[in-house]
């Protein structure tokens, strides 16, 4: 009996040092999903730009394809863990996962199968709705929502599989999970900055608006990004990393021919139009990297209060002056990109004769940036109670 016992117990080391070896080297399904959600971005884009540029003349775009191919992409990878975890005897990842509806895999497999699916399954809504509807609506519609949720669920499930790898290796082999979650947190500020890319436009930019929306919701990413990794200037990566995405559009979209093929036609577009010159994240976030450093020790509330007041301080700080730079001539370029208008935008909106919507006044102003420090201190606390869920997870 006790050699049976030391023989189970052996066996029993040797599958927990392999599952360990096997998540030192990233897996193929994690560079999969990480390929979805870059498809899920380019596609989305390139698609608000054939909407701007062409108008939506086919459910069969190649923008289309390109966002649900994100849906199909991560149904191989996570479908493909799924099954071989659960009906393997030697899938190496037996021990870091959960059981649901009988099946087994690791948690963020189950997260993104699930946001792949609501991804696939916004097509068909999206299509009726546009037959219902019209043909160019808003972004933010139930179809656009239950396609953002899908995507949500696609990038937070890589996140919690990329996290649980992370935290069943030596820290030595951890550098290069650090890097590819990090980069997903970029992939997810630049989806977040799509929902509030009709909020956030250049006319908006001396309004409380486009401080409030966008100063309490993207600082979560910024701190669960250098939360989890624990790199110095995390949050100044994943801001990099949707500048550079949507510079790179601004700059590349033009390139390509386009016409119109719905009217009225106010504008003369002969190529692609690629959206706004984006927000100056990355200053505020390089400023929020350097405060955390120094304070490690802090209390978590104090942290997000001081935490909200240097993001959303520093983002109307060189936001508003940056807007006014976007207003005039010097913009008008390759570079920035503001001399691009959609097609069917008349030539009196406040964009086309590069004019500010009326300001609200300061008190009204102020009242807002209130509201921006408060519910950027709420959800950067939040934030920091998920980065340590993040941390803990194992399956």
């Amino acid at each position: 009996m006790a050699t049976l016992s030391t023989t189970g117990a052996a066996l029993a080391g040797r599958e927990e040092a392999v599952a360990r070896q096997a998540t030192a080297a990233i897996p193929w399904y994690i560079w999969c999903a990480a390929l979805a959600g870059t498809s899920l971005m380019v596609g989305g884009h390139w698609d608000i730009s054939w909407h701007e540029s062409i108008g939506r003349d086919s459910f069969w775009t190649p923008a289309h394809m390109a966002i649900y191919a994100c849906g199909l992409l991560s149904g191989i990878a996570f479908g493909f863990l799924i099954l071989h975890t659960t009906f393997s005897k030697t899938s190496p990842l037996a021990i870091g996962s959960v059981h649901i509806w009988g099946f087994r895999a690791p948690l963020g497999a189950f997260i993104a199968s699930w946001g792949g699916i609501a991804m696939l399954t916004s097509a068909p809504f999206d299509n009726w709705w546009h037959g219902a509807y019209g043909l160019d609506v808003k972004i933010v519609s139930p179809p656009h929502i239950l396609l953002f949720t899908g995507g949500y669920g696609v990038v937070l499930g890589t996140m919690t599989l990329i996290a649980g790898h992370m935290n069943r290796v030596a820290e030595r082999d951890r550098a290069a999970y650090k890097r590819i979650f990090l980069y997903m947190c970029g992939m997810m500020l630049v989806m977040t900055m799509v929902i509030f890319l009709e909020y956030s436009e250049r006319v908006l930019m001396h309004s409380a608006l486009p401080y409030i929306l966008v100063g309490a919701v993207t600082p979560i990413i910024l701190t669960i990004g250098w939360r989890v990794t624990g790199m110095r200037f995390a949050a100044t990566a994943i801001a990099a990393y949707y500048m550079l995405f949507n510079m790179a559009l601004i700059w590349i979209l033009p390139l390509f021919p386009a016409q119109p093929k719905l009217g009225p036609v106010y504008q003369n577009v002969t190529h692609f139009i690629p959206m706004e010159f984006p927000m100056l994240l990355v200053m505020p976030a390089f400023l929020l990297d350097i405060f955390w450093q120094k304070s490690r020790n802090w209390n978590r509330w104090a942290v997000a209060a001081v935490s909200a007041l240097i993001y959303v301080g520093t983002l109307v700080a060189v936001q508003w002056p940056f807007a006014n730079f976007l207003m005039s001539p010097a913009s008008r370029n390759a570079f920035f990109g503001t001399m691009y208008f959609y097609f069917g935008i008349p030539p009196t909106a406040f964009v086309v004769r590069n004019e500010f919507y009326p300001w609200e006044g300061i008190i009204p102003f102020a009242i807002g940036l209130g509201f921006a420090l408060a519910f950027a201190t709420l959800t950067i606390r939040w934030a920091f109670a998920r980065a340590n869920w993040f941390r803990a997870i194992q399956r």
